[in-house]
């Protein structure tokens, strides 16, 4: 059941605690909920605890309201720490040349929100961590309750988006997955991907808010401390452009990505998981451990566009086909790769993994070389022949970003803006942002700045060219030499 809201009607009820039944101005039956958000989450925690101080160079004007609402409804924690230093952000230009500015205030969203993701306590989270912020910052909102797979993506792809000034998503990784790829199903795609998004985290991985916290220069945290950042970045209202990932596969199926694809040991990680999704974050930690007893290897041919190669051989951006996206930089998977390509032999992998963005999981820091610039996507391989306890090393070491400080001879990465994977002995399975994809020939590049999301950097990525030393020169390796 869709329930909206306005600041004004809870504004005395900013205890943590769901509204009490009749308080809610109006509600409809478009979308109907075994739930009653009046009901849910009154055993959620953190509604007695205190306010921590917010780090004040990140705070801006909304930031300090909150701060002050906060303090004295003494009803949701800020995460301690301090930020990273950031220069002063610039104002972003959209894929047409054009600036966006922030969220409007007052401002309405669409939340859609999951009650069975990770733990099954979105809902009460909801209530206690994120609705109290939104009414002291003015942003009203209509939420609804998805029922099944792939409802999200029914949902965007019938929605007058006209009536929100954003779509929040508070789940995990899979539902960005649906909304997105929903948004681009619909006939005026183009305008739909328009249409900012917000990522709260409340699934299992939560990789897309862990990212964006990253971005934001807040410390590495999980749980209700990553929520509550990330909707203090709704809050503040700031958007910043995002790169997607088109896929193609050799059935004809067209896909986006938004975070990961990835082959081997971490899908079959990802996948094999899901039984434990009650445990919450942890799943990924028991799963890898099951694997890692079970390793396998799996038989394929890599191959793929360095940054760096585009970067010297780049013209003119292309413009959006009218009726999809157009892929520039691949050609049919029928066909053998450009020449101008790096082409892996065919050989046996324990991993392949291409990656949009810093963090694979909340706690799995795995791309801290730094945001790759606009096009361009994080690729890591792990060649056969790594052992067990190599392999446990490398991600223990992940979850401070540590892991390419092992210097593991078979842990190759490199900046590509596309890429073709071909499975030759049918194993294992694909994992699209932790989303099934059967094994079978697939490529990808990367579409720049193509969609919108909350952030807390306006500053765009810088433009595509040939890499430069990451921040610590022991973390990036050049892959080894492949034919071309």
């Amino acid at each position: 059941m869709p329930v909206r809201a306005t600041p004004r009607a809870w504004s005395q009820n900013l205890t943590g605690r769901p509204p009490p039944k009749g308080t809610a101005p109006d509600s409809t039956s478009a979308v109907s909920s075994p739930s009653d958000p009046a009901t849910a989450g009154n055993d959620a925690g953190g509604e007695d605890e205190p306010h921590s101080r917010h780090r004040e160079a990140l705070l801006g004007s909304t930031d300090k309201e909150l701060k002050s609402g906060a303090a004295a409804a003494d009803s949701v924690r800020t995460v301690p720490g301090t930020p990273r230093q950031r220069g002063p952000g610039g104002e972003v230009m959209d894929a047409a040349g054009g600036s966006r500015n922030p969220l409007p205030r007052p401002c309405h969203v669409l939340v859609l929100l999951n009650p069975r993701g990770g733990k099954g306590k979105a809902l009460q989270l909801f209530w206690s961590h994120v609705q109290p912020l939104l009414a002291q910052a003015d942003v009203s909102f209509t939420l609804m309750l998805t029922e099944r797979r792939n409802h999200a993506r029914e949902l965007v792809r019938a929605e007058d988006l006209r009536r929100w000034d954003a779509l929040v998503v508070m789940s995990g990784d899979g539902l960005i997955h649906e909304v997105v790829n929903g948004l681009m199903e619909r006939p005026d795609w183009e305008t739909a991907i328009q249409k900012p998004l917000c990522s709260l985290p409340a699934g299992s991985g939560n990789a897309m808010a862990a990212s964006l916290n990253y971005y934001a220069g807040y410390e590495q945290v999980t749980k209700e401390d990553l929520l509550t950042n990330c909707t203090q970045l709704l809050c503040r209202r700031l958007l910043a452009p995002m790169d997607l990932l088109s896929l193609q596969t050799a059935c004809g199926q067209r896909l986006f990505s938004v975070l990961s694809l990835a082959w081997g040991f971490i899908a079959d990680v990802d996948l094999e998981s899901e039984k434990f999704r009650r445990l919450g974050e942890i799943r990924f930690t028991l799963g890898t451990c099951l694997r890692l007893v079970a390793l396998r290897t799996y038989r394929g041919t890599l191959a793929y566009l360095p940054a760096e190669t585009l970067a010297s051989r780049r013209g003119p951006s292309p413009a959006r086909a009218p009726q999809a996206p157009s892929d520039t930089h691949v050609v049919p998977l029928e066909q053998p790769v450009p020449p101008h390509w790096t082409v892996v032999p065919e050989q046996d992998f324990v991993l392949v993994l291409a990656l949009l963005h810093s963090h694979l999981a909340s706690e799995l820091f795995t791309a801290p070389m730094g945001r790759c610039s606009a096009g361009a996507m994080h690729l890591f391989y792990v060649r056969a022949g790594v052992s067990r306890a190599t392999l446990l090393r490398l991600f223990l070491a992940m979850e401070k970003g540590r892991h390419m400080e092992c210097h593991c001879p078979h842990l190759v990465y490199v900046p590509v803006v596309a890429f073709r994977l071909e499975p030759k002995d049918g194993k294992g399975v694909f994992a699209v942002d932790g989303e099934l994809l059967i094994s079978e020939a697939v490529q990808g590049q990367v579409l720049p700045n193509y969609f919108w999301m909350v952030s807390g950097y306006r500053e765009s990525p810088p433009s595509l060219k040939p890499q430069s030393s990451p921040r610590r020169k022991s973390q990036q390796r050049p892959p080894p030499a492949e034919s071309r």
